[in-house]
């Protein structure tokens, strides 16, 4: 069985979404999404309260324990799940025509006692259009995630078959799917760049919240633990919304998105945050962003950004919401870092002389499901001064350029992958060259440190294949006369053969009638 670079084993995940994708029918993936994450999330929490429950049973004659007690739950960061609503009632139920009914019904239900979950949850599995022996199916199969192991593995599972979905649907809707999911090779090299540990974690186009997920992952993979970093997120789209806040909700994320959806330019919910950390990938080169309804604005303060295109809104946004130790790890379309538009080349300018770019990284094409061009990662630190506590050292005026446009393998026809190999070398090489005793060398073709004064030298162009040069090629030991001797003659080879089939071809336009 193949492996994904996160180890997730693809044998189990490919062959459940090949079942599930059977019973979509003549139903588009944008709206079939909806109803299998909706199980998923639904198989989660009655799962998890159901472990729970059998807890409490075992206990309730020796503790007096109630298996029914609230309490209970809440204080296990448990979902309440009604009677009516549990897996097995609604399972038991599967092959009747009004199970649609009853999973609304449930749903309703769980949001009423959760209210956390309040307009949440996908409410429409009873509407005609969707098959009703077909849902009765695909119930069946998500019944069986996990099946047969403890709990928490249980748990996990589903957590992780929600993630592959995620991947699959988006890879599914193509451009659509996209714009709420981010590759997952992408988030974890931001996030194993940031290095987000313990503090406060901002993303204010969040998606699907996959960069809260990688984040609780590395921080629990290196020792710390779930809660060290405080989440904090912004989404726009009122459906991509409530797919985050149910990835969240069964990765066990406590996270403040906000009580509603809203428009990080025009309604920011967290005004006042200055994060320690900032990931995002926002949409990019948007032309309708509403820029001239926002001229005055306290954000814009390295100018003001042209209203047909959001890219230099959103990096001036991210740096507002910066803490002055702090640092931001984002995705861009690859125009941003040439670009003489308009305010833009201005706006890079005053960034790049005001010491912020720390990294900047070009990634190869065919990553993402939005579009097929390459794109690249900005870093962004308020601090590049040494800091003894964290190991860093004096960067100031110093700026390292990585070209990984080489790296990456075909997943298939279209869609390309960093491997772990690749995330390592990356990401590595950036911490060796900003870390106290690191072994950091320039690297011709691949990475390089240059300095402000190169950089203005440059026009304050930010293409990573500006600095890096071409790649050493070893000496083959082979003397120059040698090599121009062997090339002449295969050259002067093929002159020959070009002849013969000169006269050849027109031997035949003449026997056809049509020689000179």
């Amino acid at each position: 069985m193949t492996k994904n670079n996160n180890g997730a084993n693809l044998g189990f995940e490919n062959k459940l979404w090949e079942m599930a994708d059977k019973m979509r029918g003549h139903m588009d993936a944008g709206e079939y999404k909806h109803v299998v994450l909706g199980l998923i999330f639904l198989k989660y929490i009655s799962d998890a309260f159901q472990a729970k429950y059998d807890e409490l049973f075992a206990r309730q004659e020796s503790d007096y324990t109630d298996p029914e007690d609230r309490d209970e739950y809440s204080a296990g960061n448990i979902f309440w799940v009604p009677r009516e609503a549990r897996w097995d009632k609604l399972q038991a139920e599967a092959k009747q025509p009004t199970i649609g009914k009853l999973i609304d019904d449930a749903m309703v239900a769980i949001e009423k006692e959760n209210p956390t979950l309040k307009g949440v949850l996908p409410k429409d599995y009873s509407r005609p259009a969707l098959d009703k022996h077909r849902l009765g199916e695909l119930i069946d199969i998500i019944g069986n995630i996990g099946l047969g192991d403890e709990a928490s593995r249980s748990k996990d599972i589903l957590g992780r078959v929600y993630e592959y979905f995620l991947g699959r649907f988006a890879a599914a809707e193509g451009k659509g799917g996209g714009e709420f999911y981010t590759p997952q090779c992408v988030v974890k090299l931001l996030v194993r760049m940031i290095q987000p540990y313990k503090g406060r974690i901002f993303d204010p186009c969040c998606g699907s919240g996959g960069m809260f997920v990688q984040s609780e992952r590395f921080v629990e993979q290196h020792g710390g633990r779930l809660g060290d970093i405080a989440v904090y997120g912004q989404e726009s789209n009122p459906t991509t919304w409530k797919l985050a806040r149910m990835n969240l909700a069964i990765r066990g994320i406590d996270a403040d998105l906000g009580r509603h959806h809203a428009d990080s330019f025009h309604n920011d919910l967290h005004k006042d945050l200055k994060a320690d950390f900032i990931l995002a990938n926002p949409p990019f080169n948007m032309s309708d962003w509403g820029g001239q309804r926002l001229k005055e604005d306290v954000r814009w303060k390295y100018g003001v950004p042209p209203v047909n295109n959001a890219n230099y809104a959103w990096i001036s946004h991210f740096i507002h919401h910066l803490a002055p130790t702090g640092i931001v790890g984002f995705v861009m379309a690859n125009g941003s870092m040439a670009t003489n538009t308009s305010s833009e080349g201005e706006i890079r300018k005053k960034i790049i002389e005001s010491d912020l770019v720390d990294c900047m990284i070009a990634l190869p094409g065919q990553l993402f499901y939005t579009t097929p061009i390459p794109v690249c990662l900005w870093f962004v630190t308020r601090s590049k001064k040494a800091d003894k506590r964290k190991g860093l050292r004096d960067r100031k005026g110093e700026m390292l350029f990585i070209d990984a446009r080489k790296m990456g393998t075909l997943v298939d026809r279209v869609h390309r992958e960093l491997t772990n190999d690749d995330l390592d070398l990356i990401s590595d090489t950036y911490h060796e060259w900003r870390n106290t005793g690191g072994k950091y060398e320039d690297k011709p073709g691949w990475w390089k440190s240059a300095t402000l004064d190169e950089i203005k030298s440059h026009g304050y162009v930010l293409t990573p294949g500006r600095y890096v040069g071409a790649e050493e090629v070893e000496d083959d030991g082979v003397p120059f006369e040698e090599k121009m001797a062997e090339l002449s003659a295969s050259l002067y080879q093929q002159f020959d053969k070009a002849d013969q089939l000169e006269a050849v071809i027109r031997k035949n336009l003449e026997v056809l009638g049509y020689g000179k």
